[in-house]
């Protein structure tokens, strides 16, 4: 009963989509074998895909029709629920393929692969990897096959937990401080009054600096909790051999095989899989891509495994917006959402033309000073993006923006053009010679 939502998790999402899902592919509780997945599981996964990502846009705007506007809890478990059921149809797609290939001594990576990712899920183990009450509002995200080896795993009370809770709860007192201390003085409210409009260019400009930090250090709290909650029942814990990452889980699979194989009294494990975040690298990773990969880093990996590696090949050069149009999508359909994630391409293809003009083959001052100069423009963006996630209206976005002259958007673009200026010409000199 732990690992399920139970009545309860059906009750919250009004008798839940999800649960009209299961019920089509027959909630028996029987395992979908490989003789009869090809026939019935296979073929309902593209379909679970496209029916599933559709749910949450209903839920936003049935209130337009009349129905009930659902609840903020409602809808933070179904963004997971998103997350899980989503990539849940590409697994099986995966364990699909998996099956296809032949079966050959030259092919232990497969056999691997086998045994160690694919999945037979029953209705029921559906449902209760949906309604885990793990992560089931805040996140992390983590795969169904990180689910079914957090429930088979017999070595649970003998993995560490109490120095990893430590190592990631011991911020907690200083962001808490910084969060309580920032959201006394400053409040994205002021933003929409008129008030807020008479004040100088350099108030306007300066406050998306302490909303960005209010934002920020609120989730920072809320996803070192759900981190810990995992800790705490062992999920996502493999042997340090396996060499997880975020998300994806175990990427060493004979090295996973051969430290489950062998009993060891002093196994050492680690958490990798269910971490969502590195503080380090959002407040001091000198780039937006480094930002971006260390916020909420379970869901980036969700976004880089399922969207933007499976985009078309003829899409591949719009890999990156559409991505970001995924995501947008995913966390709402407010147009605040839009008009900041369609920034980022710009602003990461800005970084890249500086630093190819500016930062590669120069000094180690040059390079010392221009990392610092990039880490102050890095956060200045997303101080600006924050707006649009927090306002959320496009009248109140764009009059915000308005007020500070679209600084965020005119800067990227005036990078843009001075590396084309200054950007070396080695390949002209490199044919003279």
């Amino acid at each position: 009963c732990l690992c399920m939502g139970g009545s309860h998790g059906s009750h919250l999402c009004h008798g839940g989509p999800f649960d009209s899902m299961a019920a089509i592919l027959g909630c028996n509780g029987d395992h979908f074998q490989p003789s009869n997945y090809s026939s019935r599981f296979y073929k309902m996964s593209a379909i679970w895909i496209y029916m599933v990502f559709w749910v949450p846009c209903f839920l936003r705007t049935c209130h337009h029709f009349g129905l009930p506007k659902p609840s903020p809890v409602s809808n933070a478990l179904q963004l997971f629920l998103t997350l899980k059921l989503v990539a849940l149809g590409f697994e099986i797609h995966d364990t699909h393929e998996l099956s296809k290939k032949g079966d050959t001594p030259e092919e232990a990576e497969t056999t691997l692969q086998r045994k160690y990712r694919s999945i037979y899920p029953s209705s029921l183990d559906i449902l209760q990897y949906s309604y885990c009450y793990i992560g089931l509002f805040t996140g992390p995200y983590y795969k169904y096959r990180t689910y079914e080896d957090f429930i088979q795993n017999r070595n649970s009370p003998n993995i560490p937990v109490k120095e990893f809770v430590i190592e990631r709860l011991k911020y907690i007192p200083v962001i808490a401080v910084t969060f309580l201390g920032m959201s006394h003085f400053f409040s994205i409210q002021y933003v929409e009054t008129e008030e807020f409009f008479e004040h100088p260019f350099w108030f306007r400009l300066f406050y998306m600096v302490p909303m960005f930090m209010i934002f920020r250090t609120r989730l920072y709290m809320a996803w070192l909790v759900s981190e810990s909650m995992c800790m705490t029942s062992s999920l996502g814990a493999y042997p340090v051999e396996a060499k997880a990452k975020y998300g994806q889980g175990p990427t060493d699979l004979s090295g996973l095989d051969q430290s489950l194989s062998t009993s060891k009294s002093d196994q050492k494990y680690d958490y990798q899989t269910v971490y969502n975040l590195s503080i380090y690298g959002c407040e001091l990773g000198r780039t937006t891509r480094e930002g971006l990969r260390s916020w909420n880093m379970t869901v980036q990996y969700w976004l880089a495994a399922f969207v933007h590696r499976r985009i078309p090949k003829h899409l591949k050069s719009y890999g990156v917006a559409i991505t970001m149009a995924v995501s947008a999508f995913w966390h709402g359909i407010h147009p605040g959402y839009y008009l900041s994630f369609m920034l980022v391409p710009v602003i990461v293809f800005a970084e890249d033309a500086m630093i190819s003009a500016f930062r590669k083959n120069s000094s180690e001052k040059m390079q010392y000073w221009f990392d610092w100069a990039c880490l102050f423009f890095k956060m200045r963006g997303f101080d600006y993006m924050c707006m649009g996630f927090l306002l959320l209206k496009l009248d109140l976005t764009l009059a915000y923006w308005q007020s500070i002259f679209f600084i965020g958007h005119l800067v990227p673009i005036l990078f843009i053009i001075i590396s084309k200026i200054f950007k070396p010409k080695r390949k002209k000199e490199e044919k003279k010679e």
